[in-house]
């Protein structure tokens, strides 16, 4: 599952490569995007910041105090019938513009970070889906299908990549037409294998 991508554009760039309207202004965002902290998505025509990941109320199991929330960045396709994702994915379907995603690869204490993106593509989009939220506010989440081809060579799931012809389908279309994108990606792929540790003190 992604837990871990990359995006390199400004808020104006992504704005302008999705004909969308700068909602984010001048917001800084780090080039490498980890769970609960803040993204970009396309929602709504709009180039908005929002966290990555829908929280999920835990309790400690030695108190029974409430914890700090956990990001659920990923929503599975064979999941999206459930309680926690079904209206979103019915109502609020948004595009996550990126660059590369990563997956880790190696043994356990060893794990590296590979990287894969779209072949001759400065930019793309996945599918998303986001909701507002009383912790963090606007939140967002990964759509993630099986993975094909090369990337299940790398990992068993991928995050639903979109075609630009695809794009509006997915945020404006009906869920029927939404489900039929959650696929596999049938086109070529560029894979990195890096040695950068996939945990990085």
């Amino acid at each position: 599952m992604c837990n871990l991508y990359r995006m390199t554009k400004n808020a104006d760039e992504v704005a302008k490569w999705f004909s969308a309207i700068n909602e984010a202004g001048g917001s800084n965002f780090g080039s490498e995007v980890y769970p609960g902290y803040p993204g970009l998505v396309i929602a709504e025509g709009k180039a908005q910041k929002m966290t990555w990941g829908f929280p999920l109320a835990l309790k400690s199991k030695r108190t029974g105090q409430p914890l700090k929330p956990k990001p659920v960045n990923n929503a599975r396709t064979d999941k999206l019938d459930s309680f926690m994702w079904r209206y979103s994915f019915e109502e609020r379907r948004c595009l996550i513009p990126l660059t590369a995603w990563a997956e880790a690869q190696g043994p356990r204490g060893g794990m590296t970070r590979t990287w894969m993106s779209l072949p001759n593509t400065e930019l793309f989009a996945v599918g998303g889906i986001w909701r507002d939220s009383d912790e963090w506010g606007p939140c967002y989440s990964m759509v993630m299908t099986d993975a094909a081809g090369d990337a299940a060579e790398v990992h068993s799931r991928m995050p639903v990549l979109l075609g630009s012809e695809d794009y509006g389908k997915w945020t404006e279309g009906t869920p029927e037409a939404a489900r039929a994108l959650c696929r596999p990606w049938a086109g070529p792929l560029n894979i990195d294998r890096t040695s950068e540790p996939w945990f990085k003190r």
